[in-house]
């Protein structure tokens, strides 16, 4: 059987799993790709540093990129080097030597994506990156070749498993906010630095990713409105469950006629949806076409296997010749024409949960509620919890459940509630979403 060349740049937690399933299931990879993918070349920063990896031949690690690049036998190069720099020269560069790519590095595609894509077409080489989100789950395959004859009308999902664990011990072991991120840390689902999981950095980096394979728009990912895990409390995970819902960090891409709207937050789902039902440091999507409806996907969206077996999909797809054809005729990240417009995030629709600590006396409903109604918004229910359940007696929880009205309108109401002499300054404002 014919051999393909690979090589490796980047031999970190997922590029040791690429090299596993490489050297240990070849026979199997060679059945799907029609040919053997030899691995060639591993580029490491460590050559002394123990790779864990059993069988990997003499010669195949090393720490010279020329290596890679001035072999005209490699022919296809997995890049699994995450950041902006060097991993943006390193592509282009692979690139510019001949080689197809492969890529997980979601932040380099959302950030560069035009500039990388334009440069491979130009060359006649292809880059594919279903690694890139939702880890194991093969979402860019489905939008961008299960789907092509459905106009996507709506896309959701969890996906950054990191936030996902650290709300699931919340919810499910009442733990606070930090030890949570300390126990995700322990375990290895969250860095040192968690800012871009938790802040909903990672989860819009990706959902401006599946928004241009969805729906064709180009937008800087830190252009989508996004709020992060630091926007409720444990108590507000309580009223929540009380409520009928979870709280889960959630990327939505919603088609409204012809205008789509973009954001990333903390929502409350109802509990039996699919997404409310995902636990642990696991990503979901549901997508729904005008023509297939309501899809599901669930899977572990990081982690060294689950990642590596999308990396080396690619990697056979590749070798095999069909991420040739497809890569030319999605014309991904071109100059093509896209007629949906953009929603301003303040003209978004939405319900709401609000929650209040006021003060214990009369009058202070009759205020809150004539503010809502100045703005327009109807309310779905009232909650007003016992002041025992409040750490000061004089006040007293309040849970308001607002029917659908526009952000503009929920965040001027909420933050004038909010200027109350009779409510705490400490105040929450959530999406709501029953899908």
């Amino acid at each position: 059987m014919e051999k393909t060349h690979v090589a490796i740049v980047g031999m970190g937690t997922v590029g040791s799993g690429v090299a596993r399933l490489l050297l240990d299931h070849g026979d199997r990879l060679a059945r799907h790709a029609g040919r053997v993918l030899w691995l060639n070349k591993a580029l490491v920063r460590d050559l002394s540093k123990d790779r864990g990896i059993s069988g990997l031949p003499a010669g195949v690690l090393t720490d010279n990129l020329q290596e890679i690049l001035e072999n005209p036998q490699i022919q296809v190069v997995a890049h699994l080097i995450g950041g902006i720099e060097p991993a943006r020269t390193i592509m282009l560069k692979l690139l510019e030597s001949g080689k197809d790519v492969v890529t997980a590095n979601k932040a380099l595609l959302a950030q560069h994506g035009e500039e990388l894509f334009d440069r491979a077409r130009s060359l006649g080489r292809t880059i594919a990156f279903e690694a890139s989100v939702g880890g194991g789950i093969p979402i860019i395959a489905n939008i961008t070749q299960c789907f092509t004859a459905n106009q996507i009308i709506s896309l959701r999902g969890i996906l950054n498993g990191t936030s996902n664990f650290i709300l699931t011990q919340m919810s499910e072991k009442g733990l606070d906010y930090n030890r949570a991120l300390e126990i995700a840390q322990n375990m290895g689902y969250a860095e040192a630095d968690p800012a871009m999981d938790v802040d909903g950095s990672d989860a819009a980096q990706k959902l401006a990713i599946l928004a241009h394979l969805a729906f064709g728009v180009r937008i800087d990912w830190k252009d989508i409105q996004r709020h992060g895990l630091e926007a409720f409390t444990i108590e507000d995970i309580r009223y929540a469950e009380k409520l009928g819902y979870r709280i889960r960090l959630l990327a939505t891409a919603q088609l409204i006629d012809d205008n789509l709207e973009l954001h990333v937050s903390p929502t409350l789902i109802r509990n039996g949806r699919p997404l409310a039902e995902v636990r642990g440091p696991y990503n979901a999507i549901t997508i729904v076409g005008d023509a297939v409806g309501d899809m599901f996907f669930h899977g572990q969206g990081a982690g060294q296997m689950p990642t590596a077996s999308a990396v080396v999909a690619d990697m056979i797809d590749t070798a095999a010749g069909r991420t040739d054809i497809t890569f030319r005729r999605l014309q991904l990240w071109s100059d093509r024409q896209c007629e949906i417009e953009l929603t301003p995030y303040a003209r978004t629709l939405g319900r709401y949960y609000m929650r209040y600590l006021v003060a214990d006396e009369p009058g202070v409903l009759s205020q809150i509620t004539g503010i809502l109604g100045n703005y327009r918004i109807s309310i779905s229910s009232i909650i007003q919890h016992e002041p025992a359940e409040s750490s000061d007696p004089s006040k007293v929880p309040l849970i308001i459940m607002t029917h659908v009205c526009t952000e503009a309108d929920a965040s001027k109401a909420h933050e004038a509630i909010g200027q109350l002499s009779s409510v705490d300054s400490r105040c929450f404002k959530l999406r709501v979403s029953e899908g």
